[in-house]
């Protein structure tokens, strides 16, 4: 049984399936230094075409429905999804993001955090949400606030980026 895409549309974005074609705007918009130093470090810098051709395969593949290309204009510019965990955690999701520079100050983010907590909750039977911040992430912080979670905590020396050990901030939201 094939599993048909789901598509959000929003009135900043449209969230859709990754696919092939995409790669050179997700190279366009993904590889910049100050997104990376701002996401994990399986998101490459420098980001190059084989990334977004790998990417587009792995999303296409494993992440249909759990990630979606955020799209303007028919064009990616950034990424939202939610990754489920396993085991005693199997009602919990990580939502992660980021979005081209260019676009940086418009409300997308926000939107689109808004739009995909409520389809993990209500489609993906999600009843917790969370996101860990880098401690310099405040425009991070700041759209999740915006977008209903709550700050549970700070992480301390939990993660390490550009070879410096950093603090990470909790924020979650729960189904109600």
């Amino acid at each position: 049984m094939k599993i048909e895409p789901v598509r959000i549309q929003l009135t900043s974005c449209l969230l859709r399936e990754f696919r092939k074609g995409d790669e050179p705007s997700l190279v366009r918009h993904a590889n910049n230094r100050n997104i990376w130093i701002n996401v994990r470090d399986s998101f490459p810098y420098p980001y190059r075409q084989s990334d977004a051709r790998a990417w587009v395969r792995l999303a296409g593949r494993e992440g249909l429905n759990q990630v979606f290309a955020i799209d303007v204009d028919g064009f990616v510019i950034g990424a939202i999804g939610v990754r489920p965990r396993e085991d005693v955690n199997a009602l919990s999701g990580e939502i992660g993001y980021w979005l081209g520079e260019e676009f940086w100050n418009r409300g997308i983010t926000t939107e689109a955090v808004v739009a995909v907590t409520r389809y993990a909750f209500e489609e993906m039977g999600m009843i917790r949400l969370y996101a860990e911040v880098f401690e310099w992430n405040v425009a991070s912080m700041r759209v999740l606030e915006k977008a209903g979670f709550t700050r549970e905590g700070t992480m301390r020396r939990s993660a390490v980026k550009n070879r410096q050990v950093i603090d990470q901030v909790l924020f979650a939201k729960l189904r109600e």
